[in-house]
Formats: C-alpha cells, sequence, structure tokens
C-alpha cells in the first residue's frame, strides 16, 4: 500500500512539474505575442505618420522641389520631408553615354566600370531593346556593382523627358559630374512628376521612411491631385 501510494505521490509530482513547464511555456509565449503586436501597433502609426508627410508636401504647392528638407510634426512623431522634382535626374531613356560615365565616375566608379555600364546602355538601345520598366532593372547591366547601384540610382529616372538634368534641380553631385550652372530652383517650373521623401520619428525609437514618386494629375474637383508612380518604403 505505501509503495503504491508512493509511486501516486510521485506521479503526481511529476504531473505538477510538466504542468508548470507548460504554463511557464505559454507565458512566455503570451509575452512575445504581446511585445510583437505592441511593435506591429507602433511601427504602423509611424508608418502613416511618414505617409502623412507625403500628404503635407503634396497640398502644399509653394514646396520648392530641389531637395531640401523640412522639419514637420504629425502628432507625437517628427517628420524629415524633402520634395526633389524628376527633372533634375538623368533621363535614362535618352540619356548620351558620356553623361552616364561622367555621374558613374563621380559615384565611385572605376573609369572600365564606368564605361561599360555606358556601353551597356547604348548597346540596349540600339539594338531596340523594351526600356526599362522599373529603375531597379538598372541593376542588371554589366559592370554595375550593388556599390556603384546604391550611389547611381537616386540620380536616375524613367520621366523626365530631358536630354540632360535641368540644372535648378540637380543634386550637388550631378552638378559637378556633367559640369551644370549653379541655378537657383526658386521660380523654376519643376515639371509634373516628383519624389516625395518622408523619414518619420516617433518616441521608443520607432522610425519609418517612405520615397514615393508622383505624378500630378489634379482632377476638376480635386479628389486626386496626384499619382503614385513608385513607392519605396
Amino acid at each position: 500500500m505505501r509503495r503504491q501510494r508512493g509511486a501516486a505521490l510521485l506521479l503526481v509530482l511529476w504531473v505538477l512539474a510538466l504542468l508548470s513547464v507548460l504554463l511557464g511555456g505559454l507565458a512566455g509565449w503570451v509575452q512575445l505575442e504581446s511585445r510583437q503586436a505592441l511593435w506591429h501597433r507602433q511601427h504602423t502609426q509611424t508608418v502613416l505618420a511618414a505617409q502623412a508627410g507625403v500628404a503635407l508636401a503634396m497640398a502644399d504647392r509653394h514646396w520648392i522641389a530641389d531637395g531640401r528638407e523640412r522639419l514637420l510634426t504629425f502628432d507625437d512623431a517628427q517628420l524629415h520631408v524633402s520634395l526633389r522634382s524628376e527633372r533634375g535626374k538623368l533621363y535614362l531613356v535618352n540619356a548620351e553615354a558620356h553623361d552616364l560615365t561622367r555621374l558613374a565616375l563621380a559615384c565611385g566608379a572605376s573609369p572600365a566600370q564606368a564605361t561599360q555600364v555606358a556601353k551597356a546602355l547604348d548597346a540596349r538601345r540600339k539594338q531596340g531593346l523594351a526600356p526599362f520598366r522599373v529603375l531597379e532593372e538598372v541593376r542588371q547591366l554589366p559592370g554595375m556593382s550593388q556599390a556603384l547601384y546604391r550611389q547611381l540610382l537616386p540620380e536616375l529616372t524613367l520621366w523626365s523627358d530631358l536630354d540632360r538634368p535641368a540644372p535648378a534641380f540637380a543634386s550637388a553631385l550631378m552638378r559637378q559630374a556633367l559640369n551644370l550652372p549653379q541655378q537657383s530652383a526658386q521660380g523654376a517650373d519643376p515639371g509634373e512628376v516628383l519624389v516625395v521623401d518622408s523619414r518619420a520619428q516617433r518616441p521608443g525609437g520607432y522610425e519609418a521612411r517612405l520615397q514615393v514618386t508622383v505624378l500630378l494629375s489634379p482632377t476638376e474637383d480635386g479628389a486626386q491631385p496626384y499619382r503614385v508612380l513608385r513607392w519605396q518604403e
């Protein structure tokens, strides 16, 4: 009888130990789920704040589109927002090969690498291949490294329709690379395609950044003042 009681007691202790482990694991899982839910909620609110920065930039028709940054606030978020015209970038559809070569050199490419990239783009056009559908396809050009791609991409466009970048909206890097004159963007026509860069920071270290390329297309009722061409988050 005593042996049976001892065995039963031992079994009960094992069951209690197992339940303790299971409950501890369940409590840890619930805590992890709560932390993840909190992070997702805070991150979503931060992204929405960055989207508000885009809307604020689009609502201000007097904003100069030369890349200068403005500090704004939205609820408890601090926004860093800039607006830049695509007219200040190199138009891939008909850019001269020597302009792309000089820009690539300014972005850190070696002379051989810059020449290879420019020749690849020129050969693509001469062969009658379809133009790039998205900017990211530039990464596939022969000679293009990841480092050069990161530096070159912000200076390229598919939407300007200009033979050369407009000096008033060109970046300092572009002006130096192509020897463009220094011109003020004040009063200059930025065109219909703009890039909004909106970075939101909220208490707790939460941060989100959006880069949105938009085509201005005002409607008569003002319901849709622009159309999104490219969205990066």
